[in-house]
């Protein structure tokens, strides 16, 4: 009740501030509108605005599902394997070498304008975090418990599955919570560089057609998204760790 009320204030101080800025500077609706134009907007043009962020959430759920899992599945791996270390480690960090926003436009060209090259951005953004979170996490187990696991006799797929796995957990679960904030990024980018649907497409189209309202309306919703995604999977993550 106490975090509710705490968002609602700054929420409220956010849009007060934002009014404030916007008398004071008398700045015109084409450069800033008020808060009150954004929220009619966003009341008015309702359907069109749900009907494009479904196709966003569509994308942020899928890209975060297989960013996800590829993520995990690729930690085990390279805890699992000192050869897959020596390979794949080198690729990972040079991968972040290259701007994933530069990619976009070679995805869109690979797989379309559909759904799937907004999904590939969406994994490519969230898959690094999620492995090297996991990953970190994996090769920090504590030593005592390898200790014991060896004094048992406890064979190396054991320790990884019933040791490092479970002790590294709360690391995967950090990995999750930043890829629930950056997976709509990339989600975004992808719908920018090339796409006829979703909120990021919405944005461009109320911008070239000069409805600022419209994309602060979308930008908005984007916003609200985001911040439910992140709290669905903080929760998840907490009930799964509290088990």
């Amino acid at each position: 009740m106490r975090r509710a009320a705490r968002i609602g204030g700054v929420a409220l101080t956010a849009l007060l501030l934002w009014q404030a800025l916007v008398t004071l500077a008398e700045l015109p609706r084409f450069i800033l509108p008020g808060p009150g134009l954004v929220f009619a907007t966003l009341w008015s043009s309702r359907a069109l605005i749900a009907e494009h962020a479904l196709i966003t959430a569509l994308e942020v759920l899928l890209g975060l599902g297989l960013g996800a899992v590829l993520g995990f599945a690729s930690a085990i791996l390279l805890t699992a394997s000192p050869l897959a270390r020596s390979i794949l480690r080198p690729m990972l960090v040079f991968s972040q070498a290259v701007p994933v926003f530069a990619l976009a436009p070679i995805l869109t060209l690979w797989l379309g304008y559909g759904l799937w090259s907004k999904v590939a951005m969406a994994l490519l953004i969230i898959y690094f975090p999620v492995t090297s979170a996991f990953f970190d996490a994996l090769m920090r187990t504590p030593p005592a418990w390898l200790e014991l696991a060896r004094v048992m006799n406890a064979t190396p797929a054991r320790v990884l599955w019933r040791v490092r796995v479970p002790a590294a957990l709360p690391g995967f679960a950090s990995g999750l919570r930043l890829a629930a904030v950056y997976a709509p990024i990339g989600a975004i980018i992808g719908e920018w560089v090339g796409a006829s649907r979703g909120l990021g497409y919405l944005m461009l189209l109320a911008n070239g057609r000069a409805k600022i309202d419209l994309m602060f309306a979308a930008l908005i919703v984007l916003a609200v998204l985001t911040l439910l995604l992140h709290a669905a999977v903080d929760a998840a993550c907490r009930r799964l760790w509290e088990r």
